[in-house]
């Protein structure tokens, strides 16, 4: 296993073996408790990002093997990982820490949502207000709130409008390991393929600039909710909001 010579933790002692190390990422993902990058994993345990990933695969088929006896499971992700409760026990952990539902999602947000994954991303709000047919300016900034959409930079184009993408966290809420695992469904990809980016569409964008920063909103007074979505484990407690599609002003 190769060792990175420039450490930036000096100050640690040096973990020799394999099996140490093993226990030392343990060790972090259970105290961080969120998912951690493996370039901070490389940068305090002195590996290359190469052997963390390595090490990250080996332990998660370990927790997922027939017979180990284990609660948790480790997720990996593009550039994160994370140890989570295995869902098949979610409703007891639910129970013993008194852990109400949350999480729910509105069926406006989870269209912007299946809008946003399924198409090539990033991609602006006007195109998925193209492919919905309706304004999405609500759903948008309540799924940006919620950590499951983010900015990724503006669209060189009239207006410079934002550009989004799904996030890791989007990833682990719906229990995939990347895009590419996402379910087939033929509607969504056909309307994503009808519905390319245009002049029109950049029109659009420039006439009704964004902001960087999510704009504020008024709580609807409707909340009734649908899609209850579930993480892998236990859920949060604090997503529990009611949305609906409404006027943002």
């Amino acid at each position: 296993m190769e060792e990175k010579k420039d450490t930036k933790t000096p100050y640690l002692e040096p973990l020799t073996s394999a099996e140490e190390i093993s226990q030392a990422i343990e060790a972090i993902l259970y105290a961080a408790g969120y998912p951690m990058r493996y370039e901070k994993l490389a940068e305090v345990l002195g590996l290359t990002v190469k052997d963390i990933k390595t090490m990250v695969r080996d332990m998660a088929a370990h927790f997922s093997e027939e017979g180990t006896h284990h609660g948790i499971q480790l997720l990996l992700y593009p550039t994160t990982c994370q140890l989570t409760t295995k869902e098949r026990y979610a409703p007891y952990v639910r129970e013993a820490l008194g852990i109400r539902r949350g999480g729910n999602l509105s069926a406006s947000s989870m269209e912007v949502l299946a809008v946003v994954a399924y198409s090539s991303q990033p991609v602006t709000r006007s195109y998925i207000d193209l492919v919905r047919g309706v304004d999405s300016s609500y759903a948008v900034n309540s799924l940006l709130d919620k950590g499951l959409i983010e900015a990724a930079g503006r669209l060189d184009a009239p207006g410079r409008p934002m550009q989004y993408v799904t996030t890791d966290k989007f990833l682990r809420v719906f229990g995939l390991n990347s895009l590419e695992e996402l379910p087939e469904t033929e509607a969504l990809s056909v309307a994503a393929a009808q519905t390319e980016p245009s002049p029109e569409a950049e029109q659009l964008e420039a006439e009704i600039p964004e902001d960087v920063e999510p704009r504020e909103y008024t709580e609807p007074v409707d909340t009734e909710e649908t899609n209850v979505i579930l993480e892998a484990g236990v859920e949060s407690a604090t997503d529990t909001d009611g949305e609906k599609e409404g006027d943002t002003n």
